[in-house]
């Protein structure tokens, strides 16, 4: 939805004519960006609340509640003709309220295409200002079973897609990195629902080609004639630990301006959009 995410060249990212497979009469490289822009791209802006409950091996729990704002880059540039297929640069503010040790705390993001994302975290307890790495944005997300770049989303490009299986409902693809130094796994499938884009099962496999991370979309809803997933999950196989978030409060299309997204305002969040 606003995850990340969701992170690419103004201009339309195609695929090698030697990558382009065909599901009927869609390519790969259309199924690829139409999930991509259902997942992170949905109007111009958009805001949601975020209810995350963190569950470890032994059933003990922590939770987290954060707003997500999102807002496109302009110009618009439309993939294969659609004008509400977009794929460009974003901006991503993550304001935390609780619990009380979070309170204040603020990860923003502006994605770029041509390069790395620049990524600041503000911990209010010691007024501090963090950037955080290229390199760390495969790391947990304030302690979740997601990754940073679960929030904002993993670039197309950084990857290969290859059609395994079009089912009745689904498009079955597998997703090889790459550049493999720079994340942990040696692949990722996606069961992407057919007529809405969504991606309802993302597996990862690691080197050994064992699966040990899955995400699932758990609820979908229609927000402004936008299919938008508002419970989504994250299993980690490995720690037998799990993460939901709930999504309320969504909205599209709200005008939010840009100077928000600026380092100014990890210290003065900007209240009027997180009501």
């Amino acid at each position: 939805m606003l995850k990340t995410g969701r992170l690419f060249a103004l201009a339309v990212l195609l695929c090698a004519p030697s990558q382009l497979l065909w599901a009927g009469e869609i390519s790969v490289e259309t199924i690829i960006n139409k999930t991509n822009c259902v997942s992170y791209y949905q109007g111009d802006d958009g805001r949601a609340k975020c209810f995350m409950t963190i569950t470890d091996s032994q059933g003990r729990i922590r939770r987290r509640k954060f707003i997500i704002l999102r807002r496109d880059e302009a110009p618009k540039e439309g993939v294969e003709g659609e004008p509400d297929q977009y794929c460009g640069d974003q901006k991503f503010y993550v304001y935390f309220q609780r619990p009380a040790d979070v309170n204040k705390m603020v990860f923003m993001v502006l994605k770029h295409v041509a390069g790395d994302d620049d990524r600041w975290l503000y911990l209010p307890a010691l007024d501090l200002v963090k950037r955080i790495a290229a390199t760390d944005k495969r790391t947990s997300f304030v302690g979740s079973d997601f990754f940073y770049e679960d929030v904002s989303g993993r670039g197309i490009a950084e990857d290969t897609h290859e059609l395994l299986e079009t089912t009745k409902n689904y498009y079955v693809l597998k997703n090889i990195p790459k550049n493999p130094a720079t994340v942990e796994f040696s692949y990722f499938k996606m069961w992407i629902h057919r007529q809405t884009f969504i991606p309802v099962k993302i597996e990862y496999y690691d080197q050994r080609g064992e699966k040990y991370r899955v995400y699932e979309a758990l609820k979908v809803d229609t927000i402004q004639g936008y299919p938008t997933v508002i419970k989504s999950r994250m299993k980690d196989l490995r720690t037998k630990g799990e993460t939901v978030i709930e999504y309320s409060g969504v909205r599209y299309n709200m005008g939010l301006p840009d100077n928000i997204f600026s380092e100014r305002y990890l210290r003065r969040p900007p209240k009027k959009y997180l009501k």
